[in-house]
């Protein structure tokens, strides 16, 4: 990787610490990565950003990396997480921040953006909705819905199950994880749903013998070293927690996020159809009050800003100049970098 950010350590109220790369000067945008990434998913972001006159700042969440990796399952709750986001926009500038999340990052940005709105001064959600607040609990709506197949997030409910099996080789799991919800992946046969008597999540799925032509072995080795160093209990904590999010978060379960906001997506999304008989794109935007745009992006999976960094910079700074947020005068093509296109 020839872009190398800079990184601060941010300590919160709760004494938690936060690994944070960052990149430029200027208005703030934070970036907030998902499952099972790292700061490092937004790599190029962070270069393009900088370039345009943003103070970028990709956190890593607790659990990943160089953050604080806490034991307990309800230190993943939603509502710590977006604790921890408004924690680095106080450190970093107390008059409010951009907010980017991509998977369950953007989740999170969501619940910001709800729990400290006077510091969000807008939104971008990427690859997963801002629903509504659901009338049950998660797990109800498992039991009921995939009766006849192993849900993925199922799995990952039992404390050291899922752990022991991605950690056996973190090299295969980063491969048949990121190439499985990729646009090269298939909507059939991926780690989202495997038959109820699959010994693993992984097993019976091909691993790749050619990665994906936006995932290099020099990524798939970063990955693999970090979670080799931080574990993969913190990140599946916060799938432990769903059925205490549904319940955090029921005193706003009316409130809409009302900051300017845009939905980022791809048409090859497969987790856009992980509700039987539904396909989540068809209003990806319910919560939102300000909707400014909604962008699909044609042979792209679930891995948006990997899989297309430049289309992904390049809405990024529209939407960002189009808020009125500042940045450099220059247009998108002359920032976004040129490994990028």
């Amino acid at each position: 990787m020839s872009f190398q950010p800079d990184f601060v350590r941010i300590e919160t109220a709760a004494e938690i610490h936060l690994q944070v790369a960052m990149a430029g000067e200027g208005p703030l945008v934070v970036l907030v990565h998902g499952f099972p990434e790292s700061w490092y998913s937004w790599r190029v972001q962070l270069a393009d950003l900088a370039r345009a006159g943003f103070r970028a700042a990709a956190l890593s969440i607790r659990g990943y990396d160089g953050s604080s990796r806490p034991y307990a399952i309800e230190a993943y709750s939603i509502v710590e997480l977006a604790d921890d986001i408004a924690a680095v926009i106080n450190a970093l500038d107390p008059r409010g921040a951009v907010l980017v999340g991509h998977d369950w990052g953007a989740v999170q940005v969501q619940a910001a953006a709800l729990l400290h709105a006077p510091k969000v001064l807008g939104l971008v959600s990427i690859s997963v909705p801002a629903a509504l607040h659901p009338s049950e609990k998660p797990s109800s709506l498992w039991a009921r819905s995939y009766r006849d197949r192993l849900f993925y997030q199922s799995y990952f409910q039992q404390e050291g199950v899922a752990e022991a099996e991605f950690e056996a080789d973190p090299e295969r799991f980063v491969r048949v994880f990121f190439r499985s919800l990729s646009g090269q992946g298939s909507l059939d046969d991926n780690v989202l749903f495997r038959p109820l008597d699959a010994p693993g999540l992984l097993d019976g799925l091909p691993d790749p013998a050619d990665l994906p032509t936006w995932l290099s072995r020099e990524d798939v080795e970063f990955y693999a070293d970090s979670f080799r160093r931080s574990g993969l209990r913190g990140p599946l904590n916060r799938y432990r927690c769903v059925d205490l999010d549904w319940e955090l978060m029921n005193p706003v379960a009316g409130r809409m996020i009302e900051q300017p906001a845009i939905f980022i997506g791809g048409l090859s999304e497969p987790t856009r159809y992980m509700m039987p008989g539904r396909d989540r794109y068809d209003d990806p935007v319910p919560r939102m009050r300000d909707v400014r745009g909604v962008r699909l992006l044609e042979g792209v999976g679930h891995w948006v800003q990997q899989e297309a960094p430049a289309r992904t910079s390049h809405l990024l700074l529209d939407f960002l100049h189009g808020i009125g947020l500042g940045g450099s005068p220059a247009t998108a093509d002359d920032v976004v970098g040129e490994a990028t296109r």
